[in-house]
C-alpha cells in the first residue's frame, strides 16, 4: 500500500536493494489485501487495489502459503521470512528480535534495510 500512500516506486527500490533475490508475496497477504479492498472505501481501498496490482506482477511472485491453525498473518510472516518488508512497527520489532532482516519506508521517500542481507 506504500506506493499509493507515499508515491514511492517500491519495485525499483526493492530491485536496487536485492538484485539477486526473488521477490515473493505469500498468498495469505494477497488474501488480506483483497479483504481490505472489499471492506474499505476511499484511500485504504485504493491503496489495497494498487498493492494487489503490484504484488501480482513481475518481479513479484505469489507463493502458496497457508496459515497454520491459530496462526496470525504476522506470525506466519515471521515463520517463513528471511527478509521482511513492512512498515508495521511491532512486526519490525518482532522480526529483528528473531534475526530477520527488515526493509521499511524511511522519511516517506525511500526503503532502508535493518539487518544483514
Amino acid at each position: 500500500m506504500i506506493p499509493y500512500q507515499f508515491n514511492v516506486d517500491i519495485v525499483s527500490e526493492l530491485e536496487r536493494l536485492f538484485p539477486t533475490h526473488d521477490l515473493v508475496v505469500p498468498s495469505f497477504v494477497i488474501g488480506e489485501l483483497e479483504a481490505i479492498r472489499r471492506r474499505s472505501r476511499g484511500r485504504a481501498g485504493i491503496a489495497a487495489s494498487v498493492g494487489l496490482s503490484i504484488a501480482r506482477r513481475p518481479p513479484f511472485r505469489v507463493v502458496r502459503e497457508e496459515l497454520r491453525e491459530g496462526e496470525t498473518p504476522d506470525d506466519a510472516l515471521l515463520r517463513i521470512s528471511e527478509i521482511l518488508c513492512t512498515n508495521d512497527r511491532e512486526l519490525r520489532r518482532r522480526a529483528r528480535s528473531r534475526g530477520i532482516t527488515v526493509v521499511y519506508l524511511r522519511q516517506k521517500k525511500y526503503l532502508t534495510v535493518d539487518g544483514h542481507i
